[in-house]
């Protein structure tokens, strides 16, 4: 494997994976009460399939180790993003911000909505950490870290603001959070988001030119491409790039009964997942 198939590899696998958990998001949301969890119960295969295969690549240094392991960090981390998106693991709090409620309240409703979601993640990344911080093959731990951070960043920026917000792939169980997300020019987070992504992505390449074997190379250009991905995805929070056409042709017409509005429909941009 190459560097340029392994860099194709990642920007498909993240195509891919991001268009299949929308569409069965969208047609578990068509199909009403019951098929979220239905859908996450479907998904476990990925999520086992995962878990093998982080601890099958963990003393496998060869390339085929280092996709082994970038691959079955994302089969862990879209089985848990599945789990969200239907609305099986999200938080306590379920209800629309009300009007004019004070900032500290709105962070705190604000993690309500995501809790469960976020301890999920917390957890996993920590029994990822100590199960394979000694292992001769970390690409699957460092894969799950860049998702991680680049989620939480994805995440306040959204609550604290940013230009372009597309609620359009928020299913029903979720059209809540619609209302924790703000519209502004800017916000003091989203420069340290950017920079921090753009030294993660040098600091992979630079670990490019210092790998003494292919399965590094092929490792490190995986995480490479993926924090270039993550931080892309900030990028068109803030510029007019149309990246939701990028699934949207994957996803069901919509239903002729369209649901409620929510102030930020119909904004454009960054689909805010």
């Amino acid at each position: 494997m190459t560097i340029l198939s392994a860099s194709l590899l990642a920007l498909f696998v993240w195509w891919f994976s991001t268009g299949i958990i929308l569409m069965s998001v969208k047609y578990a949301d068509r199909r009403g009460a019951g098929a979220g969890l239905n859908t996450v119960i479907l998904g476990l295969p990925m999520l086992i399939l995962g878990l093998w295969g982080f601890w099958i690549s963990l003393s496998d240094t060869s390339t085929t180790g280092a996709c082994i392991a970038f691959l079955a960090a994302l089969g862990i981390w879209g089985w848990i993003e599945l789990a969200f998106l239907t609305g099986v693991i999200t938080g306590p709090n379920t209800y629309p911000l009300p009007p004019k409620t004070p900032e500290w309240e709105r962070f705190i409703r604000a993690w309500g909505t995501l809790a469960y979601h976020e301890m999920l993640l917390v957890a996993t990344l920590i029994a990822l950490f100590m199960i394979g911080w000694d292992a001769p093959n970390t690409f699957g731990v460092w894969t799950f870290a860049v998702l991680f951070f680049a989620r939480i960043s994805a995440k306040l920026n959204l609550f604290f603001g940013v230009p372009r917000i597309n609620v359009d792939f928020l299913p029903s169980a979720l059209i809540h959070l619609a209302t924790y997300f703000r519209i502004r020019a800017m916000n003091w987070l989203f420069p340290f988001s950017v920079s921090a992504l753009t030294f993660a992505t040098a600091c992979w390449l630079e670990r490019i030119h210092g790998a003494t074997n292919d399965g590094q190379i092929i490792g490190f250009t995986l995480l490479t491409a993926i924090t270039a991905l993550a931080l892309l995805e900030h990028w068109v929070m803030v510029l007019p790039i149309p990246d939701e056409k990028l699934w949207r042709w994957m996803l069901p017409a919509p239903k002729q009964s369209t649901p409620k509005t929510t102030p930020l429909e119909h904004q454009g941009g960054h689909h805010g997942l």
